[in-house]
């Protein structure tokens, strides 16, 4: 076999320019110490503060909260500022804790010379205090409420804090633990990581929710305004290839024109997974004589059954450039009976068409068992393989059940994802060769989506089928460019890089 040179195309990526830190119950643990004040002073005005009282407490500046409590108590919100601010000065002088993982985050920027700004809606007084105590050189920039017309929720703080800095908004990340700041941060266009401290806050797009800034690396942050690619292949190999002259590297050629990192493969009969891997210098796992999968990354550990027979699931974890940790499976499921050949050729209805897929639910059911069992909840997975069955998001008339099995055990179609509509993008997989149906009869093959990436934990940037050349329809296919009678499928994740 000839041997062929990879090249793999890189992009550059846009670098992590700043990242910008709220102060009050996101480096110091002072949004307790805001709230106490409030409380003591709307006790002092006859109003007891509850969960209720949050959105005009939490991450507001003084004169907002003041103003706020006027309304409610009828008190002169002059006088009212003017004890607000003594009473949480007087604790921040005394009382002031940095957050968890605060004082290590701050360091570790400082040693990869990442630019840091001190984005707040306390008064510059109250910041300057708190300066003192984590140490005015770990910040390049400061911005307080005396410093802008508005402050949060409005994004003028933290667009002052980037043209300070001289940086883009959208290659910053905001750390933040309300959802007025996050409001702020995300209007200005930064990334942001929430680090709650009072009141929850809901992950969304280009939100980061944590529980604490513990474990938190430039890495990490780096990732989020940079985020990794995983190109995920799935592809029944089809007799290993050898219905095609010069399949292997037919195969290889198609691997690599995808970009794919790591592939799932079905039919490997035999050896296909380690020479494939071999000739693209890549890692491999092989399982039984039919399952194995293939990876740019290094595979660290073997899941499932490594003796699994002609049908079922195998999996692998795998290490990503940067540490993140991926778990990829590859499955295949029995080829009979065949749903589509029985509603169309035979008529069934739903449910016999359903009932007869028990002996497939059986083994998919037991392959998501072995997945649930493996799997690290910070980790997450890929489910590739050929099903040989639709799925239900395709054929409303028929609830089939194999996929809604792995729906209901959290996995996503990665297809489905990106192209929500079955009528305008079928993506059909079965089969690029067979038009018509084998038997010679001349009746029009059933065609379907019967292969799939599935995923838990990732966010699907594209996914598409994938048949390279024309191929001729069997039996004549020995000159065919794409060596499979089945369409591979390639998802593009996007993937936070690990730390």
């Amino acid at each position: 076999m000839k041997e062929i040179t990879v090249t793999r195309r890189t992009t550059a990526r846009p670098p992590l320019q700043a990242v910008l830190f709220d102060m009050d119950g996101t480096l110091v643990d002072t949004e307790r110490l805001w709230w106490e004040a409030v409380e003591e002073v709307a006790d002092g005005l006859g109003h007891v503060l509850t969960a209720t009282d949050q959105p005009h407490v939490l991450g507001r500046p003084v004169e907002h909260t003041a103003a706020w409590l006027a309304g409610v108590t009828g008190a002169p919100g002059e006088e009212t500022a003017v004890e607000l601010h003594r009473q949480f000065a007087d604790r921040v002088r005394t009382g002031v804790v940095p957050r968890p993982g605060a004082r290590e985050l701050l360091r570790a920027l400082a040693r990869e010379r990442v630019p840091t700004a001190l984005v707040t809606a306390s008064p510059r007084a109250i910041a300057d205090t708190v300066l003192e105590a984590l140490g005015t050189g770990h910040f390049a920039v400061s911005v307080t409420a005396d410093d802008t017309g508005r402050t949060k929720p409005a994004p003028d703080p933290y667009l002052a804090a980037c043209r300070a800095l001289g940086v883009d908004p959208a290659a910053c990340v905001a750390v933040e633990d309300t959802q007025t700041g996050v409001t702020s941060a995300e209007s200005a266009g930064c990334a942001v990581l929430a680090v709650p401290s009072l009141a929850p806050i809901e992950p969304a797009a280009g939100r980061t929710v944590l529980g604490s800034l513990e474990g938190v690396s430039p890495a990490r942050l780096r990732a989020m305004v940079a985020p990794g690619e995983l190109r995920v292949m799935s592809w029944n190999l089809w007799f290993g290839g050898t219905k095609v002259d010069g399949y292997r590297e037919k195969q290889l050629k198609a691997i690599t024109e995808t970009g794919a990192d790591v592939v799932g493969l079905q039919e490997t009969y035999g050896d296909a997974a380690r020479e494939l891997a071999d000739a693209l210098g890549w890692y491999h796992h092989r399982a039984g004589d039919n399952l194995g999968v293939i990876s740019r990354h290094p595979i660290t550990s073997v899941l499932g059954d490594p003796d699994v027979g002609f049908y079922g699931g195998t999996g692998v974890r795998i290490e990503l450039d940067d540490g993140q940790r991926v778990d990829v499976w590859s499955v295949h499921l029995d080829c009979a009976p065949y749903g589509p050949y029985e509603a169309r050729f035979d008529g069934l209805p739903a449910a016999v068409l359903i009932a007869h897929e028990s002996g497939r639910l059986a083994r998919m059911r037991e392959i998501l068992r072995r997945v649930a069992d493996t799997r690290d909840e910070s980790v997450p997975v890929v489910l590739t393989g050929d099903f040989n069955v639709p799925s239900h998001l395709d054929r409303p008339d028929v609830a089939w059940p194999v996929t809604r099995a792995a729906e209901e055990a959290g996995l996503r179609d990665s297809y489905r994802e990106a192209h929500p509509d079955p009528a305008r993008d079928p993506g059909h997989t079965w089969s690029p060769v067979h038009a018509e149906h084998e038997d010679g009869s001349g009746r029009p093959e059933p065609q379907d989506r019967i292969d799939f990436v599935l995923h838990r934990g990732l966010t699907v940037l594209d996914s598409r089928t994938l048949v390279s050349g024309d191929p001729r329809p069997w039996p004549d296919v020995a000159g065919n460019d794409w060596p499979s009678d089945h369409a591979a499928v390639v998802t593009v994740f996007a993937v936070a890089r690990g730390d």
